[in-house]
Protein backbone atom coordinates (compact mmCIF):
# COMPACT_ATOMS: atom_id res chain seq x y z
CA UNK A 1 0.00 0.00 0.00
CA UNK A 2 1.39 3.50 -0.44
CA UNK A 3 1.68 6.24 1.88
CA UNK A 4 -1.07 8.24 0.11
CA UNK A 5 -3.62 5.10 0.27
CA UNK A 6 -2.81 4.76 3.63
CA UNK A 7 -3.43 8.46 4.38
CA UNK A 8 -6.49 8.64 2.59
CA UNK A 9 -7.73 5.39 4.65
CA UNK A 10 -6.87 7.23 8.16
CA UNK A 11 -8.33 10.39 6.61
CA UNK A 12 -11.56 8.35 6.04
CA UNK A 13 -11.58 6.79 9.04
CA UNK A 14 -11.21 9.92 11.29
CA UNK A 15 -13.80 11.47 9.05
CA UNK A 16 -16.38 8.72 10.47
CA UNK A 17 -15.03 9.35 13.66
CA UNK A 18 -15.48 12.85 13.64
CA UNK A 19 -19.22 12.14 12.65
CA UNK A 20 -19.56 10.27 15.77
CA UNK A 21 -17.79 12.75 18.18
CA UNK A 22 -19.83 15.37 16.35
CA UNK A 23 -23.30 13.27 17.25
CA UNK A 24 -22.35 12.21 20.76
CA UNK A 25 -21.72 16.07 21.62
CA UNK A 26 -25.17 17.05 20.29
CA UNK A 27 -26.60 14.19 22.63
CA UNK A 28 -24.36 15.46 25.61
CA UNK A 29 -25.87 19.08 24.78
CA UNK A 30 -29.74 18.03 24.27
CA UNK A 31 -29.08 15.63 27.80
CA UNK A 32 -27.38 18.97 29.83
CA UNK A 33 -30.17 21.21 28.47
CA UNK A 34 -32.57 18.80 30.20
CA UNK A 35 -30.64 19.00 33.13
CA UNK A 36 -30.86 22.44 33.19
CA UNK A 37 -34.28 22.62 32.61
CA UNK A 38 -35.10 19.85 35.61
CA UNK A 39 -32.88 21.77 37.96
CA UNK A 40 -34.64 25.04 37.49
CA UNK A 41 -37.96 22.90 37.94
CA UNK A 42 -36.63 21.42 40.92
CA UNK A 43 -35.55 25.06 42.72
CA UNK A 44 -39.04 26.39 41.39
CA UNK A 45 -40.51 23.25 43.55
CA UNK A 46 -38.48 23.79 46.46
CA UNK A 47 -38.68 27.64 46.33
CA UNK A 48 -42.77 26.82 46.72
CA UNK A 49 -41.97 24.44 49.82
CA UNK A 50 -39.88 26.99 51.32
CA UNK A 51 -42.78 29.48 51.28
CA UNK A 52 -45.38 27.47 52.60
CA UNK A 53 -42.74 25.98 55.46
CA UNK A 54 -42.72 29.14 56.11
CA UNK A 55 -46.27 30.36 56.31
CA UNK A 56 -46.66 27.44 57.88
CA UNK A 57 -44.30 28.51 60.72
CA UNK A 58 -45.79 31.87 61.01
CA UNK A 59 -49.56 30.62 61.51
CA UNK A 60 -48.01 28.35 63.91
CA UNK A 61 -46.06 30.99 65.85
CA UNK A 62 -49.60 33.19 65.66
CA UNK A 63 -51.58 30.58 67.26
CA UNK A 64 -48.76 29.62 70.09
CA UNK A 65 -48.92 33.07 71.18
CA UNK A 66 -53.06 33.55 71.22
CA UNK A 67 -52.85 29.82 73.37
CA UNK A 68 -50.69 31.83 75.69
CA UNK A 69 -52.21 34.78 75.99
CA UNK A 70 -55.54 32.00 76.78
CA UNK A 71 -53.53 29.85 78.96
CA UNK A 72 -52.51 32.82 81.09
CA UNK A 73 -55.95 34.32 81.43
CA UNK A 74 -57.25 30.65 82.46
CA UNK A 75 -54.62 30.71 84.92
CA UNK A 76 -55.93 33.83 86.40
CA UNK A 77 -59.45 32.80 86.57
CA UNK A 78 -58.60 29.90 88.33
CA UNK A 79 -56.42 31.61 90.99
CA UNK A 80 -59.10 34.18 91.57
CA UNK A 81 -62.17 30.83 91.79
CA UNK A 82 -59.61 29.42 94.33
CA UNK A 83 -59.58 32.33 96.33
CA UNK A 84 -63.00 33.07 96.29
CA UNK A 85 -63.42 29.28 97.24
CA UNK A 86 -60.56 29.81 99.79
CA UNK A 87 -62.62 33.00 101.63
CA UNK A 88 -66.54 30.62 101.10
CA UNK A 89 -64.54 28.19 103.47
CA UNK A 90 -63.11 30.45 105.74
CA UNK A 91 -66.36 32.24 105.90
CA UNK A 92 -68.10 28.97 106.58
CA UNK A 93 -65.82 27.74 109.39
CA UNK A 94 -66.08 31.16 111.31
CA UNK A 95 -69.89 30.63 111.12
CA UNK A 96 -69.77 27.17 112.05
CA UNK A 97 -70.19 26.65 116.22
Amino acid sequence: MSSLEELEQRITAMEAELAVVRQEAAAARALASGADRDVAEYRAELRGHTRVLSALRETQLEHYTEHKADAAEIKLGLAHIVRMLEGLSGDTEAREP
